[in-house]
């Protein structure tokens, strides 16, 4: 039977030496190409002004920007010691004139209505402490026709891909975290409902084999 979702930190990472062991871990990932860049870019993220909530270290957005040229990045992170570390990551990658790193809460997101053409994020949802508000100002800040599309792991994926997932993970710090992320993950009907709720209703929420997806538009 599957387990009630158990809650995770609402505040991100804050301390520097944890963001050190996150940055090697999304290192690794990026490397092994388990970013979801192609994902987000087959949705119709990657032209004008796009927004990415929780960037962390920022090597999504930042793999994104190296294959959408016209793009310019905005990444919302409630972790200074975060912003810190992703804009040291956008300036070895070239990217500091096409990137900006936002303190902020995605529940109350500091950016005008109708700012971006694009809102995606990756591995964070698990940690909004309330989706509902965070699909609503997705909403808000999208242009009319702008695109959504969220991707995170879920709680229902299958116990031997969680297996190999936990002890594939390095570096090895890191693995405890992905537990409390995995136990704080939602299924796809949980989130539907969710959704459902907001002023996102008319997006999709589909099963990876892994994860979910989030995808849809602003309506005109």
């Amino acid at each position: 039977m599957l387990k009630p979702r158990i809650p995770e930190t609402n505040e991100g990472i804050q301390n520097a030496v944890t963001v050190e062991v996150f940055d090697r871990f999304a290192k690794y990932m990026r490397d092994r190409g388990m970013n979801n860049v192609d994902a987000f870019l087959g949705a119709g993220i990657g032209t004008g002004n796009i927004l990415e909530i929780g960037p962390g270290p920022g090597y999504v957005g930042l793999e994104l920007l190296k294959k959408a040229p016209d793009a310019a990045l905005t990444g919302c992170e409630i972790s200074p010691e975060m912003i810190k570390m992703a804009q040291k990551n956008a300036k070895e990658y070239g990217f500091a004139q096409r990137t900006r790193y936002v303190e902020g809460n995605g529940m109350h997101m500091p950016f005008a209505d109708a700012s971006f053409d694009g809102v995606f994020s990756n591995g964070s949802l698990h940690e909004w402490e309330d989706p509902v508000s965070v699909f609503n100002e997705i909403y808000r800040v999208l242009k009319p026709n702008g695109v959504v599309c969220i991707a995170d792991m879920r709680r229902d994926s299958h116990p031997a891909l969680n297996w190999i997932a936990y002890h594939t993970a390095k570096p090895r710090e890191i693995r405890p975290g992905f537990l409390t992320s995995l136990h704080a993950a939602y299924t796809v009907e949980e989130l539907r409902a969710l959704v459902q709720r907001s002023a996102l209703a008319s997006a999709e929420v589909n099963r990876e084999v892994f994860g979910l997806f989030i995808t849809g538009r602003k309506g005109l």
